[in-house]
């Protein structure tokens, strides 16, 4: 590929100009496209809307199951047979500790997750209550998702001092019903004009993995840029077992890098989060992940784990970026200090070989 493109691609999303559909295809899908130049090209366009630095969330699993609905993809949907520990409402108090703790790790947001179709009129006041403490406790910001909302529960949050509300819209119109079939898209749609009427930013992605088309993955991509998400996560499916959705499609390194150039090209000024599953796909591209990407999760998800805290503080400090927060990125690394090992090969401090390792012609003997 002509490195006149890779410019391009660059000039046309600084100037904030849409790319062609021709290019998005090629993007995605090209034999001649080159990594490290298409990362390059997507990391001048994050470089001037973020600079170096990294934005950690912390999510909140403020309920875990007793969901209604049927998403696919999901540990805690109703068709699912995932193995997950279910329980209620968290308290406020456990809300407010998980806070603190995720303020104190460096967190520049703070994500609560609800399960559940939407939240009642009386979850809404809990939620506003909760809103409105955390902020007045600590300098984070706050995202909440909790399913389908109204114009009337987004304006209560939006009051209460909730700065995003976050809603995925997880695929593309045209594949949404072969993901989920208990709600529709156009309800996903109409939560987020219900938010951003409210005057609540929005944050919304896509999962990748699920069986969509190149197509599908553009379509979600322009539709974020239409409605100015400020925050898109991009998660890559992990194969929980259990799911409807457990197997993998079109997953490697690559096309995962090639996504999140995509949605930086597509969307330059928005905070593009490196999600779910970027631990197990990405592997070790890992890192590459944070040229286009400008944010990412720390402590892991919903039901699943990530990399340990170490891990991905030190990885951002090993790429020479910066935290987008109050806490230093060394401070947070020189806590982590007594549980990090000067030396490691995959994680594992113990990194000399065993009898069995060095003389393993003598172990089959035996």
């Amino acid at each position: 590929m002509d490195q006149a493109f890779y410019k391009e691609l660059a000039e046309r999303s600084l100037k904030g100009e849409i790319i062609s559909d021709e290019s998005c295809r090629t993007i995605l899908s090209s034999s001649q496209i080159e990594l490290l130049a298409l990362l390059d090209s997507a990391y001048q366009v994050r470089k001037k809307f973020w600079g170096r630095e990294v934005a950690i969330h912390i999510l909140n699993n403020a309920q875990n199951g007793f969901c209604p609905e049927d998403c696919h993809y999901c540990a805690q949907a109703k068709t699912t047979q995932s193995a997950i520990d279910e329980y209620p409402l968290k308290s406020e108090e456990e809300v407010l500790s998980e806070a603190k703790r995720a303020w104190e790790s460096g967190a520049f947001r703070y994500c609560l997750v609800f399960a559940g179709r939407g939240p009642s009129p009386r979850r809404i006041e809990i939620l506003a209550r909760w809103v409105r403490e955390i902020k007045k406790r600590y300098p984070i910001e706050v995202c909440i998702s909790a399913g389908l909302i109204n114009k009337e529960g987004a304006q209560m949050l939006k009051a209460a001092g909730l700065d995003r509300l976050n809603h995925n819209l997880n695929t593309s119109q045209r594949h949404y019903s072969k993901v989920c079939t208990t709600h529709t898209f156009q309800d996903r749609l109409q939560t987020l004009r219900s938010a951003q009427e409210s005057g609540l930013e929005l944050c919304s992605g896509i999962i990748v993995g699920m069986g969509e088309e190149t197509e599908d993955v553009m379509e979600v991509a322009k539709t974020l840029r239409e409605l100015h998400v400020r925050s898109i996560p991009v998660n890559f499916l992990i194969p929980i077992p259990g799911h409807t959705l457990s197997r993998i499609s079109n997953l490697n390194p690559e096309y995962c890098l090639r996504v999140l150039c995509l949605f930086r090209f597509l969307n330059p000024d928005s905070e593009l989060r490196v999600a779910g599953g970027r631990e197990g796909h990405l592997r070790s591209l890992e890192v590459m992940a944070l040229y286009p990407a400008n944010s990412l999760f720390l402590d892991g998800y919903l039901n699943t784990k990530g990399s340990s805290r170490t891990k991905t503080l030190q990885m951002i400090k090993d790429v020479g970026f910066t935290i987008k927060s109050e806490q230093s990125l060394d401070k947070l690394l020189g806590q982590e200090e007594e549980t990090k090992p000067s030396f490691a090969v995959d994680d594992h401090p113990s990194f000399m070989k065993t009898l069995k390792e060095l003389r393993p012609y003598l172990q089959d003997l035996v």
